[in-house]
């Protein structure tokens, strides 16, 4: 048996049906120790296909298939890895979009202008939000690249270097070097460029991957939501930790909320520890029907 069956849909009726089917046959008749187990494969996923531009799938007779080889002429072969990582999830249908690949090369031109720039800065101290964020991004990459979540680990790189431009900042050298080695995957022949400007030793591509520091990845605020009558009416934002009647003083003097509790009796509270608070209060047909009940013979 193999640990990992990874393979498109096409191959689900005839492939996998086949191999499977001898496996099963050989463990009929014991030839296949027991040790191993009645299944060929510990897991088995498929990727999406990538269709045409409106959705239709691509096909010589349509005219609508791309050739990667003319991508990568015109806006290079990282650019193309990076679209084909962020066109969504990966077990899914994602149709080709010529506009994304655009939006992939300026994301690159970014690193590049930043990086740049920072390469003669390296000697800076990086600042404790900055060196924060960039071990968040290094968790959640090292992450989505375990779990196939390839289209957020490139959202969150986004996320990080528009971050790092509009703070104005800088990386020292053991950030930045950091930073390089988990975009690598992505864009490896940027990196190593990069790499190689910065006078880092070696080759990016074969460096150990960078582990993110505990203590700077722990969340300091949490988002809280907040209902009235089981229904989400509102978000918060508190510190990680609040207690419930301090969440509760700050729910209630959110416009939102107050709104559907004016004149209204609560009547409990429902804390739900760094998730949701929901208020409970008299409905109109409670109100309206508060007489005792009558009995009939």
């Amino acid at each position: 048996p193999v640990d990992w069956y990874n393979g498109g849909m096409e191959h689900t009726t005839l492939h996998l049906l086949y191999s499977r089917f001898i496996y099963k046959f050989l463990w009929d008749i014991g030839a296949v120790p027991k040790s191993l187990g009645p299944e060929p494969y510990k897991k088995r996923i498929s990727q999406g296909m990538v269709l045409g531009e409106g959705g239709i799938k691509m096909s010589k007779s349509k005219g609508n298939v791309v050739d990667p080889a003319k991508i990568v002429k015109e806006y290079g072969a990282d650019t193309l890895r990076v679209y084909q990582m962020f066109m969504g999830p990966y077990e899914q249908m994602i149709p080709w979009d010529a506009k994304g690949v655009k939006g992939a090369r300026r994301f690159l031109e970014k690193v590049w202008s930043l990086a740049n720039q920072n390469i003669s800065n390296l000697k800076t101290k990086t600042s404790s939000a900055l060196k924060k964020l960039l071990h968040q991004t290094i968790k959640k990459v090292t992450t989505d690249i375990d779990n196939l979540k390839f289209n957020t680990m490139v959202s969150t790189l986004m996320e990080f270097c528009n971050h790092w431009k509009t703070s104005k900042e800088w990386l020292g050298e053991k950030e930045f070097s950091d930073f390089l080695k988990v975009l690598s995957p992505l864009a490896p022949h940027l990196t190593e460029d990069l790499w190689s400007r910065a006078d880092l030793k070696g080759l990016c591509c074969v460096q150990g991957w960078p582990k993110h520091d505990t203590g700077l990845v722990i969340a300091e605020k949490i988002i809280f939501i907040v209902q009235v009558n089981g229904k989400t009416r509102d978000t918060i934002e508190v510190n990680l930790g609040s207690s419930e009647e301090k969440i509760k003083k700050l729910a209630l003097t959110r416009d939102k909320i107050k709104k559907w509790i004016i004149n209204k009796e609560i009547k409990k509270t429902i804390f739900v520890p760094e998730k949701l608070i929901n208020i409970v209060i008299q409905s109109a047909y409670e109100k309206n029907n508060t007489s005792p009940v009558r009995s009939f013979k």
